[in-house]
């Protein structure tokens, strides 16, 4: 991680566990994400700047329709993506981890690839060790769960496939 990253991350990681970005973040994010994304035809994600970031496609639980979520991931050393449900410390978990708990088979693009995943719930016991791997790349994530009261579903992406190249 060249230093610059990090500088910017110890002075953004506070900002963003604060109530102003935790009302904002959601309303002012997801809209400026799709628009770069637009304008770079797919190659420019924002939050990728910062952090890892992919998009994850998922089956709806209830619509069967397919979902794309832009979010932070972290890799697990393994060739493996960690995501977390921290939805800015909202009370309810965000509706993608209600779809991977229906249909834990998805895609996600990441670093210019698209790559077919298997999703797996991080267990009660795995848990500590995951946060430190995130909390490793963004300091004080964690406080999201603490905030939200109630338990962040944690979930290891697994390739299976890797798919065709992004157009």
């Amino acid at each position: 991680m060249s230093s610059v990253v990090h500088v910017v991350r110890s002075v953004v990681a506070p900002l963003t566990r604060t109530r102003a970005f935790r009302w904002l973040g959601p309303r002012l994010l997801p809209p400026v994400e799709l628009l770069v994304k637009g304008l770079s035809g797919g190659r420019v994600q924002v939050s990728s700047l910062l952090v890892h970031s992919l998009t994850l496609y998922t089956k709806g639980a209830k619509t069967g329709e397919i979902r794309a979520n832009e979010l932070m991931y972290t890799p697990d050393g393994f060739g493996n993506a960690i995501v977390a449900g921290t939805s800015f410390a909202r009370e309810r978990h965000p509706g993608w981890t209600y779809n991977l708990l229906a249909n834990p088979d998805a895609e996600i693009t990441a670093a210019g690839k698209r790559l077919s995943v298997h999703a797996t719930l991080i267990p009660d016991g795995e848990r500590d060790a995951a946060w430190a791997l995130i909390e490793a790349q963004w300091p004080g994530y964690r406080s999201y769960e603490r905030e939200s009261g109630r338990v962040v579903r944690l979930f290891r992406l697994r390739p299976v496939a890797e798919l065709l190249p992004i157009d």
